[in-house]
């Protein structure tokens, strides 16, 4: 059976939505989940064969007059399909934007603990911060914004984009071939230590020719 992806309002999940989001064994326990469900606007669930594989937290809003898809917390099942699950999910979040944001530009952010998760910006362009280049001006200052957004800018350090303890939601994923990875990019994640609570905020653009595309069903 094909992977069914399927969003509603988050105000309107159950505590058996919950219970049954918890059970994927991810990083989120009933408590963060029900935050969550407070603090964003859409829910996103992917199944295979009827089961669960995936969820996310998320909302669509402008900042500062700019188009945003802010994923607040995203969570997929440690399996061999989980890439396939990453995929839809992220492609319902284009599909929605698309739907909200017809022919602009629009801004993709989330909070990060490991290099595996910033796979899910695999399509889009400029991904900030990049190991490859020294983030200054207007990309330090979305960056801010962000981490103002996500409830993390009290400790967060606009120069390595890394706030403490803000663990309260992140895009959780693992990766099936982490030896393919790229290592500045993992190396990049030395300034984060998750035991700690930490996160790294990270963005990047899908512009309006390529989000017609990616947000195509």
């Amino acid at each position: 059976m094909p992977l069914e992806v399927a969003t509603t309002d988050a105000v309107s999940l159950t505590d058996a939505d919950l219970d049954e989001m918890g059970s994927i064994e991810g990083a989120f326990d009933i408590g963060a989940l029900s935050k969550a469900k407070e603090d964003w606007v859409l829910a996103t669930t992917a199944r295979i064969d009827g089961k669960l594989h995936g969820f996310m937290f998320s909302t669509l809003e402008r900042i500062g007059g700019t188009p945003c898809v802010l994923i607040g917390m995203l969570s997929v099942r440690r399996h061999s399909k989980r890439d396939t699950v990453l995929r839809g999910l992220m492609g319902e979040a284009y599909h929605r934007a698309l739907m909200a944001f017809p022919d602009e530009d629009v801004v993709v952010g989330s909070r990060f603990v490991a290099a595996d998760g910033l796979e899910a910006f695999d399509k889009l362009d400029d991904v900030t911060p990049n190991p490859g280049e020294r983030a200054v001006g207007e990309e330090r200052a979305w960056g801010r914004r962000l981490a103002k957004r996500f409830g993390v800018d009290s400790q967060y350090e606009a120069k390595t984009f890394v706030a403490k303890n803000g663990q309260s939601g992140f895009l959780d994923a693992e990766s099936t071939k982490p030896e393919a990875l790229d290592p500045e990019v993992v190396a990049m994640f030395d300034e984060v230590d998750p035991k700690a609570g930490d996160v790294m905020v990270a963005y990047g653009w899908t512009m309006a020719e390529d989000l017609v595309k990616l947000g195509q069903r």
